[in-house]
């Protein structure tokens, strides 16, 4: 659950920056969703692979196949001041009331590591982040890596590209019962989604471009099976993701 970022101090805007003007819109999954790009989204792109560098990074979540470190609260509140106006008019929300925030945001610095022999079998899949259909997820692509963006997926035999509360339960079951029929999936990061997903769409992972779209889309992080995964955030698969919410009333 997102939380309420602190004011802003006066000097992160000067070396965070963003720049909205480059953005452009797609729709994928049968055409009824939105994937929106910024290209040349932080004005200093090298600054922030540099401040990753001085930050702790630990396991987070066991879903998760890397280590995060949160990003400063006062970057987050900087972003959030210019792209809550766009937010509502990307993905539509009911707004806020006045004088209250629309959205609330949290984000890390995050670094994919596990290599593919330790996946667990959760990580072998294509994953939701959850099943609210008002959270956007934001992926800040800052590697020059041979890893990739971001692949989206149908799961064949539901048909179900993005999951909420009500879908949830009979997806889980057809995947159970699909896999004890099969057995685990590979230990390998998803590519094609094959046998039992599809892939449907890729957000290209170009550096300094920003993605956003509904976190309860079936995706998965495009990753090279057969390229090391560095634990330094100079030469391994560095983002910064986020998430928004409508913020409380």
């Amino acid at each position: 659950m997102a939380s309420q970022p602190a004011s802003p101090r006066p000097d992160a805007p000067a070396r965070w920056g963003i720049a909205l003007a480059d953005w452009r819109e797609e729709l994928f999954c049968n055409a009824d969703q939105y994937l929106v790009s910024l290209d040349n989204f932080l004005v200093d792109p090298d600054h922030a692979v540099s401040q990753a560098s001085l930050q702790k990074f630990a396991k987070i979540t066991p879903q998760y196949p890397g280590v995060r470190a949160a990003l400063d609260p006062a970057v987050c509140a900087a972003w959030l001041a210019q792209l809550a106006p766009l937010l509502d008019q990307w993905f539509g929300t009911a707004g806020a009331k006045a004088g209250a925030h629309p959205w609330a945001m949290q984000a890390w610095y995050s670094l994919v590591t596990t290599p593919r022999q330790e996946l667990a079998p959760m990580q072998r899949l294509p994953h939701v982040d959850g099943t609210d259909p008002q959270q956007i997820a934001m992926m800040l692509y800052l590697h020059r890596t041979g890893h990739g963006g971001t692949a989206f997926f149908r799961h064949r035999s539901t048909g179900l590209e993005a999951l909420t509360a009500q879908d949830y339960p009979r997806y889980s079951q057809a995947v159970q019962a699909e896999y004890g029929r099969t057995g685990l999936p590979p230990a390998a990061y998803p590519t094609d989604g094959a046998p039992h997903f599809e892939r449907v769409h890729v957000a290209q992972g170009r550096f300094n471009r920003a993605v956003f779209y509904r976190g309860n889309l079936l995706h998965s992080g495009v990753i090279d099976n057969d390229s090391p995964l560095h634990a330094d955030p100079c030469e391994g698969r560095l983002t910064i993701n986020a998430f928004f919410r409508p913020a409380p009333g």
